[in-house]
């Protein structure tokens, strides 16, 4: 059992991180989507591309605010599976 305990801290990691990492572009996208909703059946006007450019703008914004954080996030993520596949392997 002691050398499952580390693969599955790391498991378990990986899900918070991905989850971190998912959060910030899914909530744009869900509030952008929810205000274009709002207004399309406020206004009756059905227009496809009105819900997919707000949604794409918003997104792209949060992955230019925040896509030097997710990365790092990530870096050190692969930094500590890397250490713990040495420390594994010995």
């Amino acid at each position: 059992m002691d050398e499952l305990s580390p693969l599955l801290a790391l498991a378990d990691r990986m899900l918070w991180v991905t989850a971190l990492i998912a959060a910030p572009i899914l909530l744009a996208g869900l509030a952008v989507g929810l205000v274009v909703g709002l207004i399309q059946a406020a206004t009756s006007v059905n227009e496809q591309t009105l819900t997919f450019v707000p949604k794409l703008a918003a997104i792209a914004l949060v992955l230019v605010l925040m896509g030097a954080s997710m990365m790092a996030l990530v870096g050190d993520f692969m930094q500590d599976i890397f250490t713990e596949i040495a420390r594994i392997g010995q």
